[in-house]
């Protein structure tokens, strides 16, 4: 099904709810006291487009046999999952405050048999591009290429240091899953530092065109660039598509951008807690 076109109206909206989602997540952390801030905050904008833009979905209808397939394969950045999941509708936003309390749905790394709306747990990174690739070849074989449903793999970059996902690369491009996209978060830093120092993964278009994608690479901030890139996309009918969304990790929290030191850490300290708060408008209760 066409995405409707992007209008101001519509960006706007986006804009606005990207910066809400941001400090849910914000809020999530601080009453946590642990999770990851770096990579949630950076993917906002593109959580955003997909559950209020891009995506076949509904909330009220979580297992609606028709919708899209979002496959969060970098499980740690659940915040962000979770804070968009309920301003969309999924379930009250006020739960987001449980996130890692004992006995909440909101565990650090998504289950499935505990929030039932969820297409897969995760874990071990490198894992969900496998499954995205099983659950599309499952759907091609059931309903042949002309299935209107998507299915959508977010990894972070880090993430490809792990064999498994070139695994999955090379049989996707092989099978010429055409309604599979990836979007990886391309924010350049890793837990311990930077994935050029750790693991250089440059030219990393170019390894994804030598297993037979379709590639680019956008603003992952820019909502515009982000509809350019999806439309595209979808528009791409004889091989899988990768979208390299370049994106500032921690992005909203100046003290905290491009900084590997915030990939697996929430504000902590009094005054963390108050350039984090205050960067979103939140008060801390």
């Amino acid at each position: 099904m066409p995405v409707q076109p992007l209008t101001d109206e519509k960006a706007r909206f986006l804009f606005e709810k990207a910066y809400a989602i941001r400090g849910s997540i914000i809020d999530m952390l601080i009453h946590a006291k642990s999770g990851h801030t770096a990579g949630p905050l950076d993917m906002a904008d593109i959580f955003t487009y997909l559950y209020f833009h891009a995506m076949r979905h509904d909330p009220k209808k979580p297992s609606w046999e028709y919708r899209d397939r979002l496959i969060l394969s970098n499980g740690h950045i659940c915040p962000v999952l979770y804070a968009t999941m309920a301003h969309a509708g999924y379930f009250p936003v006020s739960e987001l405050k449980t996130l890692r309390k004992f006995g909440s749905r909101l565990q650090g790394h998504p289950h499935r048999e505990y929030l039932p709306m969820l297409e897969n747990s995760s874990g071990p990174l490198g894992s969900g591009l496998s499954q995205a690739v099983g659950m599309a070849l499952a759907e091609r074989m059931d309903f042949g290429r002309t299935s209107g449903k998507q299915f959508i793999c977010l990894l972070g970059d880090g993430e490809l240091n792990e064999g498994q996902n070139w695994e999955a690369i090379m049989l996707a491009g092989k099978e010429k899953i055409q309604n599979l996209t990836v979007i990886v978060d391309r924010n350049n830093i890793q837990i311990d530092g930077f994935t050029e120092d750790i693991m250089p993964l440059n030219p990393l278009g170019d390894k994804w065109r030598a297993f037979n994608w379709h590639v680019q690479e956008v603003d992952g901030h820019n909502f515009r660039d982000i509809d350019a890139g999806w439309g595209q996309a979808q528009a791409v009918f004889d091989k899988p598509s990768v979208i390299i969304a370049n994106t500032i990790s921690s992005k909203g929290i100046r003290e905290f951008e491009r900084k590997y030191e915030w990939h697996g850490k929430p504000p902590t300290t009094p005054e963390e807690i108050t350039i984090a708060s205050n960067a979103f408008g939140i008060k801390i209760n």
